[in-house]
């Protein structure tokens, strides 16, 4: 006996919604592994070069990029890290939430000043805490705060993540939106990296830099989502 239109419109429903699910269930297992795996690595960094003095890795790091460096990749390397830099990042949310309030994205707005906002404070609490110092002989002017985990590089990665998270949302075509996801990505691996070949971060930092930001990122969307979702419930 045929199935009437009715019962094949739910079964397919019934297969799309299974199918949905099972995509954003393995979305979410690959996004908490690497949440975990994030808070494992900067643990383990934050215990073997700051708690245990282990530079090892970070000297190698220095010796290989030093016997590769040139005038040019120096002057690239310094150009490249004024997009990590606080007033480039802070100047760049400032843009990016005054654009969004002006086309009525409000809730956008909100969540990423608040990404903004905590990451800056986190941050900073870190870096009062570990109290790192940084290598010695930098090649450009010397800084007097702490280096463990490199600002630039927290604050260049939740940067790009936003970005990225924008142009995934917008209306452009999947070309578009794969490049330019790509070339914030690499603007971010960029801006790590010069922050070692200039002598202002250990590669330690940067590593553990990123590994928090990614972190960071993924605790506050998903705590914004479940107070989201809590609110519209109470307010139902």
């Amino acid at each position: 006996m045929a199935a009437s239109p009715d019962e094949t419109v739910n079964q397919s429903m019934k297969r799309e919604n299974k199918f949905l699910f099972r995509n954003i269930s393995l979305q979410a297992f690959i996004f908490l592994f690497l949440f975990l795996a994030a808070i494992i690595v900067f643990t383990w960094l934050a215990h073997e070069v700051v708690g245990e003095n282990e530079e090892g890795f970070d000297n190698r790091v220095f010796v290989f990029l030093k016997a590769h460096s040139s005038p040019a990749t120096i002057g690239f390397f310094k150009f490249i890290t004024f997009f990590g830099s606080t007033y480039f990042v802070i100047a760049a949310y400032m843009l990016l939430i005054g654009y969004l309030v002006h086309r009525h994205r409000n809730t956008d707005a909100i969540d990423i000043a608040i990404i903004a906002a905590t990451s800056f404070a986190l941050m900073g609490l870190l870096k009062q805490y570990f109290a790192r110092h940084r290598p010695p002989l930098p090649l450009f002017t010397p800084l007097t705060n702490y280096s463990f985990p490199s600002g630039h590089a927290v604050g260049s990665f939740i940067l790009c993540a936003v970005l990225i998270y924008l142009v995934r949302k917008s209306h452009l075509n999947k070309t578009w939106k794969w490049l330019l996801s790509g070339l914030f990505i690499l603007l971010c691996v960029l801006v790590g990296i010069s922050r070692i070949v200039l002598r202002y971060h250990y590669a330690t930092d940067v590593i553990a830099g990123f590994c928090i930001a990614f972190a960071w990122l993924f605790f506050s969307l998903w705590l914004q989502r479940k107070f989201r979702k809590k609110t519209t419930v109470n307010s139902a």
